[in-house]
């Protein structure tokens, strides 16, 4: 029995496999390369302000110049799930998390290039500690990510990147000013509370990398829909 069931669903990971490799070219022409390019460029920018400013460089300023940064690149990702024919790959038998894991996976290798440079801009003798703000920028991404996987889920929206870019806008301009004292999410390099300012970032992005993937499951009536529907594209038997 073990056999045959290995046997009959090995073909399935199969197909699956085969049809997960044939949306490699579609997803990558949907994906908002504009967007990213933009929020990458203008996060570059904000990186090397510090170096193009002269004189000396603190690194109160080398820290937040990678805050910005990293709050560039997210407004960009914001739009990474914007697909104008997602009612179309909605048919298509490969689960949404899937989707949206394949264009992650599409736009991760240029975005780990485009951080290293992004830190390297920052003079040395004012870059902050590479592993902490690292977290910080990929709590940043994950937000924009949860965000946008989100708007998806709850309205079904095509292009939700509008208005979750503007809500991490906001989020960016009012967070160290509302977040907790203790906390001190938004603390120097040297100051004491550094550390622990970067233990509350990691559970920060633990949690905000739990709600993307939670986001990025398709709901389950959809799911039961999708299961209960015949190979030849129909729902079943008509009792009319």
């Amino acid at each position: 029995m073990t056999g045959l069931r290995a046997a009959g669903g090995s073909p399935v990971r199969e197909g699956r496999r085969g049809v997960l490799l044939t949306l490699v070219r579609p997803v990558a022409r949907t994906v908002p390369w504009r967007a990213l390019v933009a929020g990458g460029a203008l996060g570059l920018l904000a990186a090397a302000v510090p170096r193009l400013s002269g004189g000396e460089v603190t690194p109160w300023a080398g820290v937040n110049a990678l805050r910005a940064a990293a709050l560039c690149c997210a407004l960009g990702v914001a739009f990474l799930l914007d697909d104008p024919a997602r009612q179309t790959t909605a048919a298509v038998p490969v689960r949404r998390v899937l989707r949206h894991a394949l264009r992650c996976a599409l736009v991760l290798p240029p975005a780990a290039a485009w951080w290293t440079a992004a830190v390297l801009l920052v003079p040395e003798e004012a870059r902050p500690p590479a592993g902490d703000v690292t977290v910080e920028a990929a709590t940043a991404l994950a937000l924009a990510l949860a965000g946008a996987a989100f708007a998806v889920r709850r309205r079904g929206a095509d292009r939700p990147g509008q208005g979750v870019a503007a809500f991490l806008l906001v989020t960016g301009v009012l967070a160290p000013l509302l977040s907790p004292a203790d906390w001190a999410l938004f603390a120097v390099p040297g100051d004491p509370r550094w550390a622990d300012a970067h233990g509350h970032w990691t559970l920060l992005l633990c949690a905000t990398l739990l709600a993307a993937a939670a986001c990025c499951a398709e709901p389950v009536r959809r799911r039961t829909l999708r299961t209960l529907r015949s190979p030849s594209g129909t729902s079943g038997p008509s009792h009319g």
